[in-house]
């Protein structure tokens, strides 16, 4: 397989010319550069397991070894929970500062028995790399250790200031990264941050995703009595929670499907008209979306389409209920609790504080009489939004047109990444997501896999990203 830069009807000759010692040294070095992936690879480093620890200390040192054979100070930070890994270039005054951020812990790979090959016994089946971790974010970070690992051999150096923040806390929720990040300030602030965490929005299509959604997650409690009691006793003559809940909760929006919170859409940041025409040119088949979900309806907030919706718009979602009795045969009681979990995605300008006040005060407003309610904030993220007309995003389009040989296309988000609004707010840098993978790379589920095509095409964008930016950046 030709690694060379294909011919685009867009092309960026300064972008090509400038990936085209890189695609040859891949070439040469391609077996070295798979085999040192699966080697992360067999590493089980499951932070949300504690018999898992020493495996997740022993991926933060192979990840800190093969960021010193790339030629960085790399370093291992103990933290309250599992270690973060920083890297840095030798400095160069002047010039600008990239800060790659990835996540070395991957999730459990259960249920066993649904893999065809050992989770962590990665295996190159047909051009694809299997094994927990190859898209979920091994494969995709360690593409930027090897582009920065390749200009070294090319050119002797880098051309700008880079940094890794390299963290084994992402699947249970990053707890502390942000303070690290705090407490790491001056050594890591950067002009750009550049994440690969995510997928490209089809096969072969270049993609920079410059949205992600925020998110607010709370537990709602309702409580209407000290007991559950009998309906024949007590029926039409006090309250019950289930029923309460329920008549919370179709409250929270209207007819039309938006969230009928007040203030809730205060600060929304409506797509411009730029964004509306990209938007336009994202290759989206609603028809196998709507087969993928298995679903026959896509309702949702009127006036807006199926892809704006999911990239663009809020959300208010329940996510479970409990309460009362649901086993088999029958039981006449009035529940005395009922429990509902709800989340909220949030875009550009919302502030996931904020909406978790409204969204309490609205819940007790329309508390019937004699319910008791008790809300809890289990977890928050801040939304994330790159200004298009950034000079970074323009390089990195530059980059990824040269190597893909295609346009790019610009692309929201629905999910969330918190650590992205960190690097934004805490470190003053504009983030770039430079995604790597595939929406059916099956994160999170058995089988997950890594083309080995996009993580060799990974490593040349990321080189070619490197030399762009340093030259639309300029010196400063």
């Amino acid at each position: 397989m030709s690694l060379a830069p294909q011919r685009s009807e867009h092309p960026s000759a300064f972008a090509a010319g400038r990936s085209a010692d890189v695609a040859a040294y891949l070439e040469a070095n391609r077996e070295r550069v798979i085999a040192e992936l699966l080697e992360l690879l067999r590493i089980p480093s499951v932070s949300t397991e504690p018999r898992r620890a020493a495996d997740v200390a022993r991926a933060a040192d192979f990840v800190a070894d093969a960021l010193r054979r790339a030629g960085l100070t790399a370093r291992v930070h103990p933290t309250a929970g599992h270690p973060v890994v920083t890297a840095t270039s030798a400095p160069i005054a002047g010039a600008p500062t990239i800060v790659v951020y990835g996540h070395y812990d991957v999730q459990p790979a259960d249920p066993l028995e649904a893999w065809a090959t050992p989770p962590f016994e990665p295996t190159v089946v047909a051009g694809r790399i299997f094994g927990r971790g190859a898209s979920d974010d091994k494969g995709q970070f360690f593409a930027h250790v090897k582009a920065v690992e390749a200009l070294r051999d090319l050119d002797g150096g880098l051309p700008l200031n880079v940094r890794f923040v390299i963290e084994g806390e992402e699947e249970v929720g990053s707890p502390n990264l942000a303070p690290f990040l705090h407490e790491h300030r001056e050594a890591l602030m950067a002009d750009v941050a550049l994440v690969s965490d995510g997928a490209m929005v089809a096969p072969e299509t270049p993609t920079i995703t410059y949205g992600l959604r925020g998110a607010v997650y709370l537990t709602v409690r309702v409580r209407t009595a000290g007991r559950d009691l009998h309906s024949g006793a007590y029926g039409g003559a006090v309250p019950n929670a289930l029923g309460a809940l329920a008549t919370m909760l179709a409250g929270l929006k209207d007819a039309q499907g938006r969230v009928a919170v007040p203030g809730f859409y205060d600060d929304v940041v409506e797509l411009d008209d730029v964004e509306r025409e990209r938007l336009g040119a994202v290759p989206f088949d609603r028809d196998a979306f709507v087969a993928d979900a298995g679903v026959t309806a896509t309702p949702g907030e009127a006036g807006f389409g199926l892809l704006e919706r999911l990239w663009a718009r809020p959300t208010l979602d329940v996510h479970g209920l409990g309460g009362g009795f649901v086993g088999e045969g029958s039981k006449t009681v009035i529940p005395a609790e009922g429990v509902a979990k709800l989340s909220c995605r949030l875009v550009a300008n919302q502030d996931p504080d904020r909406i978790a006040r409204l969204l309490e005060a609205h819940l007790r407003r329309s508390a019937p009489e004699g319910a008791a309610v008790d809300v809890v904030v289990e977890s928050r993220g801040e939304p994330a939004l790159t200004p298009l007309e950034h000079p970074a995003v323009a390089a990195t389009a530059a980059a990824l047109e040269a190597v893909w040989g295609r346009p790019v296309v610009y692309a929201r988000s629905g999910g969330s990444i918190p650590v992205v609004a960190d690097l934004q707010r805490v470190l003053g840098a504009v983030p770039v997501l430079l995604d790597m993978g595939l929406e059916d790379d099956r994160l999170h589920a058995p089988n997950e896999k890594f083309e080995v095509r996009h993580y060799l095409q990974g490593i040349l964008a990321s080189a070619t990203t490197l030399r762009t930016l340093a030259a639309a950046l300029g010196t400063r």
